[in-house]
């Protein structure tokens, strides 16, 4: 009888700890939002697409994409990179359930101006990325890294090991290529869409926005941020064949020395 007393009251116990820890927060998508600030990017440029990316979250099109998710939630965090080691979170993870969030987020990130540095490695943006959706407080449905740059992978690790081992955790790489600018630095490449297609994106689902045009931005990241957090079918922009371009995904890599 003592032993049965002393066994339930250790039950109720137990259960009044579990019901004082909080549940963490179940969302639709936690998605990294990673751009890229290298210098190749001129100022304007980045400008640009930095008040591409905080007119999208005021618009009712991503608004309303956010609410009619399964969970009517997701988790968003901005982050600048450039070189190995050049990462810096801009905005941290933020739960957005609707309007006023989303333009809470918004006006935080038109506060801080963009930076700009050397390098551009994505392969170490992807892992940083993969670090910070391992960090969260929550439980996405689906995990997202959104890659946006100008140029190729030039420092770090090859990139398509990187993709690799984000795609082998479960996460999705989504591109937003920017071609506006003609190849004209060492590290540039005509086709910067092949190039995302082959070795950058990856996981079920995954698609990229190629950017062409300066006035295309605002559209472009908008379109991606609705895709991301609805979770629908992209038409697809490059489509597939045998006789199609196969890019070099070592375009830009340096040697092992060099990845650190």
């Amino acid at each position: 009888m003592r032993r049965w007393v002393v066994a339930c009251l250790a039950c109720v116990i137990c259960g009044a700890v579990g019901r004082g820890e909080e549940a963490p927060a179940e969302v639709d998508i936690a998605l990294v939002l990673a751009v890229d600030v290298s210098l190749s990017m001129t100022a304007d440029e980045q400008l640009v697409q930095r008040s591409g990316y905080v007119e999208a979250f005021r618009s009712a099109a991503v608004q309303q994409a956010i609410t009619q998710g399964q969970v009517g939630r997701v988790a968003v965090t901005y982050v600048e990179w450039a070189g190995v080691g050049n990462q810096r979170v801009v905005v941290p993870w933020t739960i957005i359930t609707g309007r006023e969030d989303a333009l809470a987020f918004a006006e935080r990130l038109s506060q801080s101006p963009p930076r700009r540095s050397t390098w551009t490695s994505i392969a170490s943006a992807i892992d940083f990325s993969v670090g910070l959706l391992a960090e969260t407080h929550f439980q996405p449905l689906r995990r997202v890294i959104d890659v946006s740059g100008d140029g190729p992978n030039n420092q770090g690790r090859p990139v398509t090991r990187a993709r690799d081992d984000a795609v082998a955790k479960g996460i999705v790489i989504n591109g937003l290529p920017l071609m506006i600018r003609e190849p004209s630095g060492p590290w540039d490449i005509k086709d910067l869409d092949l190039y995302y297609r082959d070795c950058v994106i990856g996981g079920a689902g995954s698609f990229m926005v190629p950017v062409r045009e300066r006035e295309q931005f605002a559209e472009a990241i908008r379109t991606k941020i609705v895709r991301e957090v609805a979770d629908a079918a992209p038409v697809p922009l490059i489509h597939r064949a045998e006789a199609a371009p196969v890019a070099n995904c070592s375009v830009g890599d340096r040697p092992p020395s060099d990845w650190d």
